[in-house]
């Protein structure tokens, strides 16, 4: 399956250029002509990459990335300006950007730096299962059954309990996963940046990158009786999952 790549611009003839060259490549390519439509496509779609125009009416190129990180941390994103400035690279920078291109950007260069992210991408998925399968050897999970009839399907990131449905991201699915498979446990706020989103942080970084997450994760489990409250701050260190699976 081709990888997806989403462009976001609101300049209808750049939008369709940069699309015909990566659909000639191969690559399955959704457009979107506003950063609030790419935003609420990536809230219920996976995509691979992102080419983001910075300059937008409306929720801009830069909120458009903090949005992604969010919600959809292996997405790798390319920012496009014609606007550059120092300022905005740097930020762009901060939010963890694969790459900063600078309208007219050619086609070769545009073609590299797709292929550079997607293979950036591959790299961290390796890495971060890699990583469970040595801590976790044999215990990964695809549903579990809560003592009230509540079932976690962790495959397909969604929580059924009496007729009600709750759905998660997958970055609140891979954290839901790492809590269920290690109840009890106290994990510290660097560990589950590199278990969830796949890359080292620094000690002070880490809660502030995770703190988001772990609130919307907390506010889904927060309809689902049998989970709530179970995601607990541990003070100075991060988090522990103290429901207990097994019914005792």
């Amino acid at each position: 399956m081709s990888p997806t790549i989403l462009i976001v611009d609101d300049e209808p003839i750049a939008l369709k250029s940069l699309g015909d060259i990566l659909e000639l490549e191969g690559y399955s390519v959704i457009t979107a002509k506003n950063g609030q439509v790419a935003v609420d496509y990536v809230r219920s779609r996976y995509v691979d990459l992102m080419i983001v125009d910075l300059r937008m009416p409306g929720i801009g190129g830069l909120e458009v990335v903090r949005i992604t990180n969010e919600i959809s941390p292996d997405t790798e994103i390319i920012l496009l300006t014609a606007f550059g400035t120092t300022e905005s690279a740097v930020e762009a920078l901060r939010l963890r950007i694969h790459d900063y291109l600078l309208k007219p950007a050619s086609p070769a260069q545009i073609l590299a730096s797709v292929r550079m992210g997607l293979s950036r991408r591959e790299d961290k998925l390796r890495s971060r299962e890699g990583f469970a399968s040595e801590t976790r050897p044999d215990e990964r999970v695809a549903t579990v059954t809560l003592k009230d009839g509540t079932l976690v399907d962790l495959s397909r990131r969604l929580i059924k309990y009496n007729d009600e449905e709750v759905r998660l991201t997958p970055a609140e699915g891979r954290l839901l996963r790492i809590f269920l498979e290690n109840v009890g446990r106290v994990f510290s706020h660097r560990e589950l940046v590199l278990l969830v989103q796949g890359y080292e942080t620094a000690k002070h970084e880490a809660p502030e990158i995770l703190r988001p997450l772990v609130s919307r994760l907390r506010q889904k489990l927060q309809n689902v009786p049998a989970l709530n409250g179970a995601v607990v701050s541990v003070r100075g260190t991060g988090y522990v999952f103290e429901y207990r699976t097994d019914g005792k």
